[in-house]
């Protein structure tokens, strides 16, 4: 219950303070009046009406509202509304309100008085606060010392730091915690001696870990650079929260001292925690860190090493390059991920400047590394580099650049790369060039298309399956023309796999009506069952993902074709499109296939789907023609009974 209540106070603040602070309280002309409100809360109008009436008067109300919603202060079903109403009130007729209530109030009620007036800040309540610091409820000690953190000034500071002396072990801690809530004003007042003072006696007092981590950063942010002595402490404290607050200060000061402590600490400690003071002298990107992360890049451990990998990301360029190449190259594999991501997002022309001009001079390992950046990097010129390096006698430096020629490849690269299919000797790298050169003809087909399709023509067999895969991956009509014609290819192999590129061809451009014509005249035609099957499963896919067809289409397509199919592996795929045309004729082909054991089920589900959720588009006799197929040729028992059963509901 204690709980849902600070609640509700909390939701009553954000309110009261969000409609105190806009200038546009009252705007719009059709408000309701203020006097027909304040008469809601003087009537007998039910505790209902009158908490909404609270929350209009936060908008509408002024000085003339608060002598209605004062009495409410007291009231324990209306406490909380009233408050939200005159905390957005301005006027200081609204403050007096609550300063009267909080010498007559008492237990939770004093406690949302006090905390209402805190979000006013009203200073003429400090006196009446400072009465409460010695108050025997702690919660009411808690919520005195708050709002007298949040009013501040010399007068609130004084009362707390003697409450923080005085008050019993269990309540310092809150009281403390006003101390630190006034100090944060004096900070950002520009009042840093005042603000230290305060910190450094929270600090010293025995209160919660949490109000001495609290009292420590602020202490150190208000000595400024004289706080850094106290900033070293923590990084060097065995204790896990003091060093994490270390860390979070270390990027809060601008002070080149701070970098200082941070290196100091750095080369005194384990590597778990250099790993974290790196990541802090990152964010600080003090070029002055820059020699030690490096360092720690070339010599650390490996969870070090990764850690000053990325860190150079942010604070590194040109001068870093060496050590993340040496990184890049090196057996750790984690290690070597981190510094090619870097040198992959280093900014700059001069990295791109300074990369190129290595990856041209450079062998092995290197070379592939400087292959892949130039690759992401797209930088100018590697192209060249990338073809050259293509016969490289080092096989991952050929891997390498096949790929990138592969991913930024431009059709002019294409002639380059069908040369060196007619050099190539090793499988692995035909295989790299044929990757390399789809790519390139998949985003420049219209151009490329022309460059590929003579080498259907090649002597060479497996050069004629090169092309049959490139003619592929430029797509179109002409591509198409030029897989149909290659199905009938003197090589069995080529003309496999020319029939298993047709009969794919609906995967990648199901809106090209073409394709029908060659797989269908391939299923009356083929010689070989394996042909005849791809081509019926590459037609039925065009029927179903083709949106050009209408349903009659679709149907007219599929009843042209079904008689040519035997296996039930294939007659399978055209159920799902009967689902989609959902007609008279859809229905008499699934009840034929509830016939065969092999479809039965599937056919009857999709005919309990066609007779259930489009009612609309089958007629009565149509559902029970399809169920009663269903009813007679299930040997399902499950099956059977659904199918009855829907059959009795239609009768």
């Amino acid at each position: 219950m204690f709980k849902a209540r600070r609640n509700i106070l909390a939701a009553a603040a954000i309110f009261a303070a969000v409609f105190a602070a806009s200038p546009f309280r009252v705007s719009a002309a059709d408000a309701p009046k203020e006097p027909a409100l304040i008469a809601v809360l003087t009537s007998n109008a039910a505790p209902g009406e009158k908490a909404i009436t609270c929350k209009k008067l936060a908008i509408y109300g002024s000085k003339d509202a608060v002598p209605a919603l004062a009495p409410l202060l007291l009231d324990k079903e209306l406490t909380s509304w009233a408050r939200i109403a005159l905390e957005a009130i301005p006027d200081d007729a609204a403050g007096a309100a609550l300063r009267d209530a909080m010498g007559k109030a008492q237990g939770r009620i004093l406690i949302g008085i006090i905390n209402s007036i805190s979000v006013r800040h009203d200073a003429k309540a400090t006196d009446g606060l400072i009465v409460k610091l010695k108050d025997s409820d702690a919660e009411i000690v808690a919520a005195a010392a708050a709002a007298l953190g949040h009013i501040g000034g010399e007068t609130a500071a004084a009362a707390l730091e003697q409450s923080l002396a005085s008050v019993p072990a269990a309540q310092k801690s809150v009281v403390a915690q006003g101390c630190v809530i006034c100090a944060a004003q004096y900070l950002t007042d520009g009042k840093y001696e005042q603000a230290a003072k305060l910190y450094e006696t929270v600090r010293k007092a025995p209160v919660s870990k949490q109000r001495v981590l609290e009292a420590t950063r602020g202490v150190i942010l208000a000595r400024q650079a004289a706080g850094i002595p106290i900033l070293a402490e923590q990084l060097q404290s065995p204790d896990k929260a003091f060093f994490a607050l270390g860390l979070r200060v270390s990027r809060e000061i601008k002070d080149v001292a701070v970098t200082d402590a941070l290196l100091a600490e750095m080369a005194k400690t384990g590597s778990d925690r250099q790993s974290l003071l790196l990541l802090a002298l990152a964010d600080r990107a003090d070029a002055k860190a820059l020699p030690a992360i490096i360092a720690a890049l070339k010599t650390g451990p490996a969870n070090v090493r990764v850690v000053a990998a990325g860190a150079l990301e942010r604070i590194g360029g040109v001068s870093c390059i060496p050590t993340l190449l040496d990184a890049a190259a090196g057996e750790d594999v984690d290690v070597s991920k981190a510094a090619k991501s870097t040198l992959a997002r280093l900014i700059g022309k001069e990295v791109d400047a300074d990369l190129f001009a290595r990856l041209q001079k450079s062998t092995g390992k290197q070379r592939q590394i400087l292959i892949e950046l130039a690759e992401q990097r797209r930088i100018d010129g590697a192209l060249a580099v990338f073809l050259q390096s293509a016969q490289d006698a080092d096989p991952e430096v050929r891997t390498a650049s096949l790929v990138a020629i592969g991913a930024i490849g431009e059709d002019k690269q294409a002639p380059e790369l069908l040369k060196l299919l007619q050099k190539v000797k090793d499988p692995t790298d035909r295989d790299q060039v044929e990757k390399a050169l789809n790519s390139i003809c998949a985003r420049y087909s219209a151009t490329c298309l022309p460059l590929v399709q003579p080498l259907l023509q090649n002597a060479d067999a497996a050069n004629r399956t090169v092309a049959i895969h490139a003619i592929g991956a430029c797509g179109g009509s002409d591509a198409l023309a030029a897989i149909a014609s290659a199905v009938n290819d003197k090589d069995a192999a080529v003309g496999d796999e020319a029939v298993r590129t047709l009969s794919t061809w609906p995967n990648r451009w199901p809106e090209d009506a073409s394709v029908a014509d060659p797989l269908l005249s391939l299923i009356k035609s083929a010689k070989k069952d394996q042909h005849k099957i791809l081509a019926i499963r590459g037609y039925l896919q065009y029927v179903h993902g083709t949106k050009k067809l209408n349903s009659a289409g679709k149907l007219a397509k599929i009843t042209e074709v079904l008689p040519l199919i035997s296996r039930p592996e294939e007659k399978r795929l055209a159920i799902p499109i009967y689902k989609e045309i959902a007609n008279s004729g859809a229905i008499d082909a699934l009840a034929a296939f509830t016939a065969d054991p092999a479809l039965s089920e599937e056919a009857s589900s999709v005919i309990f789907d066609l007779t259930t959720g489009r009612a609309g588009r089958l007629t009565r006799e149509q559902k029970q023609k399809g169920l009663q197929a269903v009813a007679a040729n299930s040997k399902n028992a499950a099956t059977k009974k659904k199918a009855e059963d829907l059959l009795s509901g239609l009768k």
